[in-house]
């Protein structure tokens, strides 16, 4: 069964911090453990911040970047060089600064790459590469993600899943396009639930109406939250301010 943990930090700040934290301790662990991990990031200012964190760590160097599998769990479909771009915020917050092997980094294709403007066919395409990942005990099409970093949108999307919207009702495809975004950029590339839902670890009502309650991970499902957006929660973790 799934566990579920909420832990309520009293700031951003401290929220990234120990985020980045519990990130290193796990990363090094499955690796100590198994070799090797896998972990799809998220944009946004928290998930960006998160990986500045990590960054400023001097714990980072546990980690051994080169059998780190990374992907993304969705990506606005602008240009490469548009600072829109999750993977172009994450290169420059730590993938550019550490020793990952280029071959792991597996980002989504940008609107002016080898699809085009075509947010179909990258969606299909990074389908593709998660099914070329998927290992024999995975079970099925996508891997079975180690750590899945997810953001929360103020009217409860996850990815670039967003209330009501098609993408919320995706059974079949692992990757879809998602278009007329509520807000911008409004064309993007997001995993569909399932896909999510694969992780073992997730870290970040129903889920029509509030996608991100289906963001549950196979093993443990962790909500990592500043006082701010926990205001109206109970029965919650408050860990000392000092």
């Amino acid at each position: 069964m799934s566990k579920t943990e909420v832990v309520v930090y009293a700031n951003p700040g401290l929220l990234a911090a120990a985020a980045a934290a519990r990130l290193v301790t796990r990363l090094v662990d499955l690796q100590a453990a198994k070799g090797h991990a896998s972990l799809v990031l998220t944009g946004g200012g928290t998930g960006t911040a998160v990986l500045e964190e990590l960054y400023r760590s001097p714990a980072r160097d546990a980690i051994d970047w080169a059998h780190l599998d990374i992907y993304w769990g969705d990506e606005r479909f602008v240009p490469a060089d548009s600072d829109e771009r999750n993977e172009k915020q994450a290169r420059e917050a730590l993938l550019d600064k550490v020793p990952v092997d280029p071959k792991r980094v597996h980002a989504m294709a940008a609107s002016d790459g080898e699809f085009g403007e075509d947010p179909d066919a990258a969606a299909a395409a990074y389908a593709k590469v998660l099914a070329g990942n998927a290992r024999p005990e995975d079970h099925g099409d996508v891997p079975a993600f180690d750590i899945t970093l997810l953001g929360l949108g103020g009217e409860g999307h996850t990815a670039s899943v967003f209330p009501e919207s098609p993408a919320v009702y995706e059974t079949e495809r692992s990757v879809v396009a998602v278009r007329n975004c509520p807000k911008p950029p409004p064309t993007r590339i997001s995993m569909a639930l399932p896909t999510i839902r694969r992780s073992l670890e997730l870290a970040g009502a129903g889920e029509v109406q509030l996608p991100v309650a289906g963001a549950r991970g196979q093993r443990r499902t962790l909500w990592l939250l500043d006082r701010a957006a926990a205001g109206k929660l109970t029965k919650v973790y408050r860990p000392p301010l000092s």
